[in-house]
């Protein structure tokens, strides 16, 4: 048992590029470095951000500025394996882990350069709201047809 009272967690390993289903290419800006020298931690929920959102614009489920409904992040979670630096390129990989009702679940996979193994890997949810009342609304049909694109 831990200090918490839990039993501890074992630490997940790198992840392979075979395992994600679609990727997009972020470089890295002189800005997301700190004072150690590399990439801050909190930018890699920055990238997992971008990477998903980006999908959803490229795919046609969002249209930032004016969709009916948005989607919200209501949990995160990261992983961290090995350093991110600038210059770099940073490729993001995304799988679809679960889909319910009114949320969706990403695993994301943040690579260096052309590296095989993840950098960092964690978990991105978002829940699908009415834009105005931010309320939970069901994930169309269309948009499940699209986002089952992700899935293993």
């Amino acid at each position: 048992m831990s200090s918490t009272g839990y039993p501890p967690s074992p630490r997940p390993e790198p992840l392979g590029r075979e395992v994600f289903r679609d990727f997009l290419e972020i470089p890295t800006r002189w800005m997301d470095v700190d004072i150690y020298g590399h990439v801050n931690n909190v930018q890699y929920l920055s990238f997992f951000d971008t990477a998903v959102n980006s999908w959803y614009v490229k795919n046609g489920i969002l249209e930032p500025a004016n969709s009916p409904q948005i989607f919200l992040v209501v949990e995160t979670g990261c992983h961290y394996f090995n350093e991110l630096n600038f210059p770099d390129v940073i490729t993001a990989g995304l799988k679809l882990e679960k889909i319910g009702s009114s949320s969706v679940v990403f695993q994301v996979g943040l690579f260096a350069g052309t590296a095989s193994t993840t950098a960092a890997h964690g978990r991105f949810v978002h829940v699908h709201v009415d834009r105005v009342s931010r309320r939970p609304v069901p994930i169309p049909e269309q948009k499940r047809t699209i986002l089952t694109r992700l899935t293993a």
